[in-house]
C-alpha cells in the first residue's frame, strides 16, 4: 500500500458564497452557517479562506501566500449573487489549476447559472461544476475530479 499525500485543496469566494457549507457538506458535517473569520484548515485537506480575503483587494496577496499550501484552487461562485467579485484573469496569480465552482444551483435558475460560469470563465478557472451544497447536487462530481486533478 503507498501512502499517499492527501490533495489540499483551497475554496476562494465572496462572503456567503457557500466555502463553509461545501467543507461541511464534503465532510459530512451538519450545516451550519458561519462566518469564517481567518484561514482554517479544515481535515488537514480542505483551506477555508474569509470572503474577505478576495472583497478587499488588499487581503488578496493572503491568498497568493496561502496558495502555496495548496495542490488545487476551487473558485466559488455563487450562482444568485448578480455580478462577480473576481477580476479578469484572476487565477493567473496563482501556480496551480484552479477550477470554477457554481454553488446554490438549487436556488437560482439556469440563467443564473450560466451567467456565474461565464464569471468563473472570465476569472480564468479550468473545468467549472455546478454544485448545491444543500441538496448534495453535483458534489460527487467535484469530489471525484479532484481525486483525479492533476496537480503542479
Amino acid at each position: 500500500m503507498t501512502n499517499q499525500k492527501k490533495k489540499r485543496i483551497m475554496l476562494i469566494g465572496r462572503s456567503t458564497a457557500g466555502k463553509t457549507t461545501l467543507c461541511q457538506r464534503i465532510f459530512h458535517e451538519d450545516l451550519n452557517y458561519h462566518k469564517t473569520q481567518t484561514i482554517t484548515v479544515e481535515h488537514e485537506m480542505i483551506i477555508d479562506t474569509p470572503g474577505e480575503y478576495l472583497e478587499r483587494r488588499g487581503f488578496r496577496g493572503a491568498l497568493m501566500v496561502t496558495s502555496t499550501d495548496a495542490d488545487i484552487i476551487l473558485l466559488l461562485q455563487d450562482a444568485t449573487e448578480n455580478g462577480t467579485m473576481y477580476p479578469a484573469q484572476f487565477s493567473t496569480m496563482f501556480t496551480k489549476p484552479c477550477l470554477g465552482v457554481v454553488t446554490k444551483i438549487d436556488i437560482a435558475d439556469e440563467k443564473q447559472i450560466r451567467d456565474a460560469e461565464i464569471y468563473l470563465k472570465a476569472a480564468g478557472a479550468g473545468r467549472i461544476y455546478r454544485i448545491s451544497s444543500v441538496t448534495g447536487e453535483g458534489v460527487d462530481g467535484l469530489l471525484h475530479a479532484l481525486d483525479m486533478a492533476e496537480t503542479c
